[in-house]
């Protein structure tokens, strides 16, 4: 089967084409209901240990969150609790 297609590489190429526009016309007959959902990547910008909760939110959560004012994205926050510190 493989030498007449290495014999014959225009019967190949176009069964190839055929393959990429039979694709095409079905992705774009596809429901958009039908694609799958992505979710938005989790980013964790920081976790400081033995912090105080004054020095993370004025030193490192409050500048961080002027810095990336200009991105889109969903919801941000920013936990400070004695001693720990997450921001994501």
């Amino acid at each position: 089967m493989s030498k007449f297609f290495i014999n014959r590489p225009i019967v190949a190429m176009v069964i190839s084409i055929v393959m990429v526009i039979v694709g095409a016309i079905s992705i774009l007959s596809l429901p958009i209901a039908q694609f799958p959902t992505s979710l938005p990547g989790d980013s964790n910008i920081g976790n400081l240990r033995r912090c105080g909760r004054t020095n993370a939110r004025t030193g490192v959560a409050t500048p961080i969150e002027q810095q990336v004012s200009g991105v889109t994205y969903d919801y941000m926050y920013s936990l400070n609790a004695t001693g720990n510190s997450n921001t994501s």
